[in-house]
């Protein structure tokens, strides 16, 4: 079995070493610009065009729980990957603990007005600020997908009233579900904090603008862990200039690096972070795809898989 691997910037030795180790069997390659050597599977993050096109592979992996990157180049060059190879992605692998980590940190910090205090700080002004009210002070997460519900089963111990928006309808214990665009303004009127996780689709690109964040409450806290195309930054950055924001946390962006001049940089009330909120954990990585390849040869069907028409 051969297994072709790439990643853009990645040194390739660990990765190429760890699947070694897990399938001894198998010979991996780092693909190289003019490859075109026979493989079976094929382990990618940003992959040309010509590393995967006409290959009669039985499986692709994206390193990473987003696959928009593919998909979009798929839209462009649809000969990149036939319809019949499936594209799986990381669904989790330790990138939901991570989420769970940086969600519970905004959410409490706002809760407990720390960044307004932060700022008293900068001032030396030493005054006691209104408590919120933990009874009101409701949690909206866009997206019921692994990483979604991974969230909001952490924000479950802080007795925060939890509320989530989804595609399609879904039960989660203890939390109160909307779905449809017929749901989406009921499902914000009242989130106190809101939180995206949804995927990167055409349909959700630009999807938070303007009139979205007017449907919050005014005064409303926003934080950012799914993509930056899903955001238009002038509409955020309005929104906090009006006070309809308090405060936003950023890790995705609409250019990336967020480039010097964009003015979130010096924004007082935006926290920003390097596209960082949940990595890909190599170890964690290599074990699920180790294991989905085992599964596939055995003819069974990993998690994972994309639809690609949903694109997630």
């Amino acid at each position: 079995m051969e297994i072709i691997w790439y990643h853009p910037s990645l040194n390739p030795q660990p990765w190429l070493d760890g699947m070694r180790q897990r399938l001894p069997s198998v010979r991996i390659r780092q693909w190289q610009p003019g490859d075109s050597a026979p493989a079976d599977y094929a382990i990618v993050r940003s992959p040309p065009v010509e590393m995967l096109a006409g290959r009669a592979l039985r499986g692709v992996f994206a390193m990473g729980a987003g696959v928009d990157e593919i998909l979009r180049q798929l839209r462009t060059h649809p000969e990149m990957l036939a319809d019949a190879v499936p594209l799986y992605r990381l669904e989790d692998t330790g990138m939901a603990r991570q989420m769970q980590e940086y969600a519970n940190w905004c959410v409490l910090g706002w809760f407990r007005r720390f960044a307004d205090y932060h700022q008293q700080q900068r001032q030396a002004l030493w005054q006691p600020l209104p408590d919120r009210e933990r009874a009101t002070f409701t949690i909206g997460v866009l997206g019921a997908g692994v990483l979604g519900r991974s969230v909001l089963e952490s924000l479950r111990q802080w007795g925060f009233p939890l509320r989530c928006w989804s595609r399609s309808p879904k039960q989660i214990a203890g939390v109160t579900t909307f779905h449809g665009r017929d749901q989406l303004a009921d499902f914000l009127a009242d989130s106190q904090v809101l939180i995206d996780l949804l995927p990167a689709t055409p349909e959700t690109s630009n999807l938070i603008d303007g009139a979205f964040l007017s449907a919050l409450p005014r005064g409303a806290c926003f934080l950012n862990l799914a993509r930056g195309a899903h955001v238009v930054e002038a509409d955020l950055l309005a929104a906090l200039e009006s006070g309809q924001l308090a405060a936003a946390a950023l890790d995705v962006f609409q250019v990336e690096p967020l480039p010097a001049a964009s003015p979130l940089w010096s924004h007082p009330r935006v926290m920003i972070t390097p596209h960082n909120a949940a990595t890909t954990l190599p170890h964690e990585a290599m074990d699920y795809i180790a294991g989905a390849i085992t599964a596939l040869e055995q003819g069974q069907q990993p998690r994972g898989l994309v639809d690609r028409q949903r694109g997630y």
